[in-house]
C-alpha cells in the first residue's frame, strides 16, 4: 500500500469518526436539549444566556477528538454546560464591578476640586488602616470588597471555620479617625 493510500484510509477514517460523533451529538440534543436548556435557565436566571451557553456545550462536545473516552456523555455534557454558565456569571460579575469602578472615576471627575481632595484623603486613609491588618484580614476585606465574593466561600478558601464570615458581618462598622 503506497503512502497517499494510507493518507487517504486516514481521511476517510477521520471523516467517519466525525460523522458518528455528529450522530451522536445530534440524538444527545434531540434527547436532553429541553432538560439542559432549564438546567441552565435554572443558573442563569435567563432562557436566551441559557441557550447560548447549551449551544457552546454541544459545540464543545462535538469537538472532543474521542467520544468514546467520555463514559457518559450526556453527564459530559451537563458538566461542560454547567462549568460555562459558572464562566458566563463570572463574566458577568467582573464586568458589572468594572461598570461600578468607571462610574466611580466619572463621579470623582465631576466632583468639586475640595471633594476630590477629600476623597482622594479618604481612599488614602483607608488604604493605610487595610495596610496595618494582618496579611489574612487584608486578603480577606480584598477578596469580599474587591472581588464580591461572600464570606462563606472566603472562609472556604482560607482554610477558616464558615461562622467566622458570620461574625465577619455582625462587627464590620464604618471606619473612623482616631
Amino acid at each position: 500500500m503506497t503512502h497517499a493510500e494510507i493518507e487517504g484510509q486516514e481521511a476517510a477514517q477521520r471523516s467517519a469518526g466525525s460523522s458518528e460523533r455528529a450522530a451522536e451529538v445530534s440524538q444527545l440534543f434531540r434527547e436532553h436539549n429541553r432538560a439542559l436548556v432549564l438546567f441552565l435557565a435554572s443558573r442563569l436566571k435567563d432562557i436566551q444566556a441559557a441557550r447560548e451557553v447549551a449551544q457552546e456545550a454541544y459545540v464543545r462536545v462535538l469537538e472532543l477528538e474521542n467520544l468514546g473516552a467520555v463514559g457518559f456523555l450526556r453527564s459530559y455534557l451537563f458538566k461542560v454546560a454547567g462549568n460555562l454558565a459558572i464562566d458566563r456569571m463570572r463574566q458577568q460579575q467582573s464586568r458589572a464591578r468594572l461598570d461600578r469602578i468607571s462610574d466611580i472615576d466619572d463621579f470623582l471627575d465631576n466632583l468639586p476640586p475640595e471633594r476630590t481632595v477629600i476623597a482622594r484623603e479618604e481612599l488614602a486613609f483607608l488604604g493605610r488602616v487595610v495596610g496595618e491588618l494582618p496579611a489574612k484580614y487584608q486578603q480577606a476585606f480584598r477578596l469580599n470588597r474587591l472581588e464580591d465574593q461572600p464570606f462563606d466561600e472566603i472562609a472556604r478558601q482560607m482554610g477558616c471555620r464558615p461562622e467566622l464570615g458570620c461574625f465577619a458581618r455582625r462587627e464590620r462598622r464604618p471606619l473612623t479617625a482616631t
